[in-house]
């Protein structure tokens, strides 16, 4: 290397140092970032594609447009306070008859039904009947199959299924819908079925993890106070759930909490409640929240443990020095440098408890059910997967939300895990 003055430092060559180095870290990042494509990709693949699929499938409405092209152009420019023109029943019956044949009348009917009940008869009868009918007036040949085609309700139904997107799912999720003109309202108190849910997953998780909070805290601060070999020792205890079937700890749940498992057994035996008196211990909400209290206590005391190794015991032995009480001390001073762990550990149980299925599905009975749990039984038994992607958007949502309020009043940037 040759230096020709201390600006311009250059190379064997004449090439310029500066140039040189920047071009060296240039490829050297480029070379860390290529190490991380495949991550990327299968982030994007699997994460981010699927998430937009769920949301495309939560607006998306071709069923109508696709399977009923004359009934859409026939209702354009129809508004529901005129009557119905002959071209839209012509355009029906043309309809129909095209999906009888093709044997696509049964989508039509199903996508209807979902919101209206009682359309998929009117619409299987109707695509039965009217391709023994060769020509008009279709509006009487209609109406004598079946009176609620001289009726508002189902050509507003069809105008509005007319569209390619639609917000019906997402009124659905709320417990909400149209009303016989038209207009959006709440269900009846008996009939709604997923605010309650939803209120049900968020404050049961709630309570979950200010469980694992009381029940980890206590141990996470034990266990750094102990010696390194017997406090690793332990920490292998924490991680031993990991390395078990989620499957195997759930049904462990109901040998012990089921009418004569284990519990009811011992305090039966132990003459605390009589024989006809066993407890209700699973299959309800009590169920569902100490099962997924020790099933998602790990996340909890890990980021705790990892916080508080790193905080010095001198801390604690100044305050006392100083006068404090010890209790005061620990409020005072160990406490508040705890915060990133509780915090971590907090939004990781909540955000993991409010998307859980598998434990409220064995143990939560019908009382302890997530929201999650109406999300598959849309998707695996009613196949409804436009209400299914909904609710999945909306939970994903609220979970977006809860973290936005956390990073607002804590401080995304207070939280560690370790």
């Amino acid at each position: 290397m040759a230096a020709t003055s201390p600006e311009t430092l250059t190379l064997e060559g004449g090439a310029d140092l500066k140039r040189a180095l920047r071009r060296t870290e240039r490829r050297r990042r480029l070379g860390a970032f290529s190490l991380t494509v495949p991550l990327l990709l299968f982030v994007l693949v699997f994460f981010f594609l699927p998430l937009f699929k769920m949301f495309w499938l939560s607006i998306a409405n071709p069923t109508i447009p696709e399977y009923m092209p004359h009934t859409v152009q026939a209702l354009r420019d129809w508004s529901p306070s005129t009557p119905v023109p002959e071209a839209a029943y012509k355009a029906v019956a043309e309809d129909l008859k095209h999906a009888r044949a093709d044997h696509t009348f049964g989508r039509i009917a199903k996508r209807l039904n979902e919101e209206q009940p009682g359309s998929f008869t009117l619409i299987n009868k109707t695509a039965m009947r009217i391709s023994r009918v060769d020509h008009g007036p279709w509006k009487a040949a209609l109406i004598k199959i079946d009176k609620a085609w001289g009726e508002k309700p189902i050509w507003r139904l069809l105008k509005r299924q007319s569209a390619p997107f639609t917000a019906d799912f997402y009124l659905a999720s709320l417990d909400m819908k149209y009303n016989q003109q038209g207009q959006i309202v709440q269900k009846p108190v008996y009939d709604r079925v997923y605010v309650p849910l939803f209120i049900r997953t968020f404050w049961m998780s709630a309570v979950i993890t200010l469980l694992t909070v009381l029940l980890g805290y206590p141990l996470a601060y034990w266990l750094t106070a102990l010696p390194d070999r017997t406090s690793n020792l332990l920490m292998i205890c924490v991680l031993l759930p990991f390395w078990t079937s989620l499957l195997v700890r759930t049904t462990s749940w109901i040998v012990l909490l089921q009418g004569h498992g284990v519990i009811n057994n011992v305090l039966v035996w132990a003459h605390i409640i009589g024989d006809q008196h066993r407890l209700k211990l699973i299959y309800n909400q009590f169920g569902t929240i100490v099962a997924m209290t020790q099933v998602l206590l790990p996340f909890m005391i890990l980021p705790l443990y990892s916080v508080m190794r790193g905080i010095s015991p001198s801390y604690l032995r100044a305050g006392i020095s100083l006068g404090a009480h010890p209790a005061r001390a620990f409020w005072k001073i160990y406490m508040p440098l705890t915060l990133p762990g509780i915090g971590a550990g907090g939004l990781l149980v909540f955000i993991l408890s409010i998307g859980y299925y598998i434990t409220p599905e064995l143990v939560g009975g019908q009382s302890g059910q997530f929201i999650s749990n109406m999300i598959v039984y849309n998707v695996q038994q009613s196949l409804n997967w436009g209400l299914a992607a909904a609710l999945g958007t909306l939970l994903t949502g609220a979970a977006l939300v809860f973290y936005l309020i956390y990073n607002r009043l804590v401080g995304a940037g207070k939280v560690s895990l370790g």
